[in-house]
């Protein structure tokens, strides 16, 4: 007998997504979740009470930001009426694969517990969207800048550590220039590139990382000069994740001192999409912002 189509499609996407991570592996397997419990008509709540837990709850498995226990998938998988067993095994092995650490976890001596979520996050999306006023953003981070930045935000930390913290910082680079590159689309204020970070040297080298990276067909920078006076975001630095499965629902990114924020509800992501294209409006086009930049260098 042939392998019904779904489960056929759960397969296709285990086979596909070896490097993309457990966070992706769980948003591929909450998306699968989510259309089987739709399908039927059950609602988030009907299917949180049969695993124990609460709509809430059932949001947050379906968006990925949490994983599933393997009584959890069986339950509901019965509740759906997924009988075909191998089509069982498949979402099952899914799950099994989206529960394994990410590399992310070998730095967890030195990564807050607030801040994995969004390596696993940003990794999976395939869009980042963000504007950054204080300094250059850490996925355009050369090694040199990155540590001087460490060591102003973490005074006395010991050597090491900040090691550990600019190696977590350079491995999460990847994501722009994996196979699949996730899209970079930046707006930073010019008072970034011109606040000395470090040594000349360093922000020498900073700039010129910027403006390769700039180049590459995968990121767009955009730079608000500073005759532009105050900017649409006024309250701050954020990003905005994308991805690739279009029923996921974008999630914006704040980060405070001690902790984060994670926001994903409509309302509040398109109030943040809509200060991101004002900003995009009041910043110069990207050509104009790498020349910005090459000004500065010349200087």
């Amino acid at each position: 007998m042939s392998m019904p189509d779904s489960s056929a499609a759960v397969r296709d996407m285990i086979a596909s997504s070896g490097a993309g991570g457990p966070t992706a592996l769980r948003i591929m397997l909450g998306a699968q979740l989510r259309r089987l419990r739709e399908t039927k008509g059950i609602t988030l709540e009907g299917a949180g009470y049969v695993i124990r837990g609460s709509g809430s709850k059932m949001s947050r498995l379906e968006t990925g930001r949490v994983g599933f226990k393997p009584r959890d998938i069986a339950d509901l998988l019965t509740l759906y009426g997924v009988t075909d067993q191998q089509e069982r095994d498949a979402l099952q092995e899914l799950a099994r694969k989206a529960s394994a650490p990410g590399w992310w976890h070998d730095y967890a001596d030195v990564m807050p517990s607030w801040f994995e979520p969004y390596v696993g996050l940003e990794e999976a999306a395939s869009s980042i969207r963000c504007y950054q006023a204080q300094c250059v953003p850490e996925l355009l981070q050369t090694p040199a800048y990155a540590r001087a930045v460490a060591v102003l935000a973490h005074p006395g930390r010991p050597a090491e550590e900040i090691e550990r913290l600019v190696s977590l910082r350079i491995a999460r680079q990847a994501v722009l220039t994996r196979a699949s590159p996730a899209h970079l689309w930046l707006v930073l204020d010019e008072a970034a590139l011109r606040r000395p970070v470090g040594e000349p040297r360093v922000m020498r080298g900073q700039l010129e990382h910027l403006q390769e990276m700039a180049g590459r067909p995968n990121v767009s920078v955009q730079v608000i000069p500073l005759a532009a006076g105050a900017s649409a975001a006024v309250g701050g630095p954020f990003t905005v994740l994308r991805f690739a499965e279009p029923d996921l629902p974008d999630v914006v990114y704040l980060e405070q001192l001690t902790s984060a924020l994670y926001l994903d509800k409509r309302e509040t992501v398109d109030h943040y999409l809509a200060v991101l294209e004002r900003l995009c409006v009041e910043a110069l086009p990207a050509p104009a912002s790498q020349k910005v930049i090459s000004e500065l260098l010349e200087a």
